[in-house]
């Protein structure tokens, strides 16, 4: 029986539990604290995960007394179980479709604990009674309402099948008949969940999800079942009697790089506190890390007229840097950053802001007409309407002014890779995703073609189609916070997938590539042998879903019939470009089941075919953590996506950028743990087990 597309059904019934059954942990449950979602408020960072996810995001209320159940009780509980069944469907999802479990599509928790014991040498009876017998012949204890004998045939025991290295990680799960085809990535690497790398406290949790709240270590029955599990998912390393933490010594090197805080260059592109900064840099460079990045401002450097660029702060800036001995990574930001009131605000030029004032088609433009002023619209990458020079020879003129400015730092090899700016954030992406229109986690977002200028590029492409009505973008794509099943477009089945879906996605796609390739081509002729890199978001909400709309709506044609990031990856190994691509570091297990179970997100799966596609092609790969990272789990996830132990090919990150410098990286505590990500990163052994 073939089971896999009803994974994604798959429901488990469990009771909402009444205060007196939940232990003191759950009772003390806290809802997961959110970093960041307040946009540019917090400070903290000019990544889309900054700027973007997860606002709206609703979390239970504290729980009350046992006196009363307030609806607020009632809710924590239904969270509290919504978390199980999410973690107990990929149990039964990977044992089903890895383990030759027969187990019905709508098996509950105790079908997935009879299979496991059975396995393990028990006898489950219809009504629960279980007993142990041996492999070969037991009996059942006496009192029982029958004394036969029970024989534990082969046929009555599951079969073991080890899988294969390549599919012990990977569960599909997706939401509709059109599954995403894994063959469509070929022969590519998935990493191995290993025992070694989870921390105790996973551990636990699993424990409790499996065993309902029992003591799994010392109940037979539960532990046997639970090293059964980790035995399938990992069958060539041995189970060790305490869990140990990752050996990365002796494995590749990977650079280091700390990203400076956003207002360490005021606007008046000044230094804001040197004597903080420096202190801060020997610390860093105490603990060997390899240098920095730094965000060169384009509403900064050239903020009151054009063509006069100040480098001033940002020249003591390298001088300081340069004397510690370390290296640097500078982006060209061609956005704006935050808010106005903010306390830190950086907008396009002024400048830019008065043409906008008059001509607001320069910037990116929604269906109702809302202009985002965080960056220009690809639409004037060659209209001369930037007082006589068009887009991109705006940004050519800043990076050659960039390059000519600090040529003795590029002579003396201290600036090791320039990241081009390529959309909002830095990346290379449409604006779909505003927070100040509205939007908030994990709506799907809205397509960003209304200004003038795409505009008129639409139609030329509609014409040349032949069908000159198709020159609109889509009337029923819903609005930034719709679910895809809500509209006509995204649902599965809906105009996405129709011809005049594929044409518009085609169209919209390639003017992102379009951009892309324009800029960076004159990036390579300004740097020359310098390493380039360019940055690309991860969007990993409604990921299982056929349409992948926030994909769609940021400019990714990804629906689960096409492979959206591989005419990108062709065009980064086009112009030499490494790829920066984010990992959602900074999430615990639990943070994870939150956020993305309910919005059928799959950071894991969208990860590994980017990853994939850009080490298939030969396309060096960098990253950055998505979120604030300051505890032991959150560095070894990194580890494990940096250089996974288990990859036969021995692939791995060019170099990993921490976001961000700060005083928590500072305090004592979180400092001793990043400095032992960083033994790990360069692969020195460490005391540290």
């Amino acid at each position: 029986e073939d089971d896999d597309d009803d994974d994604g059904d798959t429901i488990i019934d469990v009771k909402e539990e009444d205060d007196e059954d939940v232990d003191e942990g759950e009772k003390n449950f806290e809802p997961p604290s959110i970093v960041g979602v307040s946009g540019a408020s917090t400070g903290s960072d000019t990544s889309f995960w900054d700027h973007q996810p997860y606002q709206g995001l609703s979390t239970p209320p504290q729980g009350r007394t046992r006196k009363r159940r307030p609806q607020e009780e009632k809710e924590r509980t239904k969270l509290r179980e919504r978390q199980r069944r999410a973690v107990t469907a990929k149990i039964l999802a990977g044992l089903r479709k890895h383990g030759n479990y027969n187990l019905k599509p709508r098996s509950d928790i105790n079908d997935v604990i009879a299979a496991l014991a059975r396995e393990a040498g028990w006898e489950v009876e219809p009504d629960g009674t279980t007993y142990p017998v041996s492999r070969s012949q037991g009996s059942k204890p006496s009192g029982g309402k029958s004394n036969r004998v029970v024989t534990s045939s082969p046929s009555e025991m599951p079969v073991l099948q080890t899988p294969p290295v390549s599919l012990v990680a990977f569960s599909s799960g997706y939401q509709n008949k059109v599954d995403y085809d894994a063959c469509q990535l070929g022969s590519v690497f998935v990493s191995t969940a290993s025992p070694f790398v989870a921390s105790p406290r996973m551990r636990s949790q699993t424990a409790t999800f499996v065993g309902d709240g029992g003591d799994a270590q010392n109940d037979p029955l539960l532990r046997g079942s639970i090293d059964s599990i980790e035995n399938r998912l990992a069958p060539d390393i041995p189970l060790p009697t305490e869990l140990k933490e990752p050996d990365f010594a002796g494995t590749p090197y990977v650079p280091i790089y700390v990203m400076l805080p956003l207002g360490v260059i005021n606007k008046k592109c000044e230094l804001s506190d040197p004597a903080g900064l420096i202190e801060q840099l020997r610390v860093l460079k105490s603990v060997n890390v390899d240098g920095v990045m730094v965000d060169c401002w384009w509403g900064i450097v050239e903020a009151h007229a054009p063509q006069e660029y100040n480098w001033n702060g940002y020249r003591m800036l390298f001088q300081i840097v340069h004397k510690l001995k370390l290296k640097l990574q500078v982006v060209m930001s061609f956005h704006g950053f935050g808010f106005a009131g903010d306390d830190v605000y950086i907008p396009l030029p002024g400048w830019v802001a008065e043409i906008g004032q008059s001509n607001p088609d320069i910037f990116f433009t929604d269906g109702a007409g809302r202009r985002n002023p965080e960056c220009l619209s690809w639409g004037i990458d060659n209209e001369r309407v930037l007082r006589g020079r068009t887009a991109t020879e705006v940004y050519y003129d800043y990076m050659r002014s960039f390059r000519v400015e600090f040529d003795d730092f590029f002579e003396d090899d201290i600036i090791s890779l320039i990241e081009v700016g390529l959309g909002p954030c830095g990346e290379l992406r449409y604006p779909s995703h505003p927070v100040k229109h509205g939007w908030r986690y994990p709506g799907v977002g809205e397509f960003q073609c209304y200004d003038q200028y795409l505009l008129k590029r639409l139609m030329k492409a509609a014409e040349a189609r032949g069908h000159s009505s198709w020159a609109r973008g889509p009337d029923n794509a819903g609005s930034y916070n719709s679910k895809p099943e809500e509209t006509g477009f995204f649902s599965e089945g809906g105009d996405y997938d129709g011809y005049y879906g594929r044409f518009f996605l085609s169209w919209y796609s390639q003017v992102l590539i379009e951009h892309g390739d324009r800029v960076l081509s004159l990036a390579k002729l300004t740097f020359e042998d310098t390493c380039i890199a360019a940055k690309l978001s991860a969007i990993p909400w409604w990921y299982k879903t056929a349409s992948h709309a926030p994909e769609l709506t940021a400019g990714f044609y990804n629906s689960c019939n096409r492979d959206g990031y591989a005419a990108i990856v062709a065009l980064l190994k086009k112009h030499g470009v490494t790829l920066k691509f984010t990992c959602a570091g900074g999430l615990s297990m639990l943070n994870e089941q939150v956020i993305f179970s309910e919005s059928l997100a799959d950071p894991e799966g969208l990860y590994w075919q980017v990853v994939n596609a850009a080490w298939g092609a030969s396309v060096p790969v960098a990253s950055e953590n998505a979120l604030p990272c300051h505890d032991r789990e959150s560095y070894n996830y990194l580890l494990k996506k940096a250089k996974s132990i288990n990859d036969p090919d021995k692939r791995h990150f060019s170099a990993f950028t921490y976001r961000r410098l700060c005083s928590r990286l500072m305090e004592r505590p979180s400092f001793l743990e990043f400095e032992l990500f960083i033994k790990r990163m360069h692969g020195e052994a460490d005391l540290e087990a």
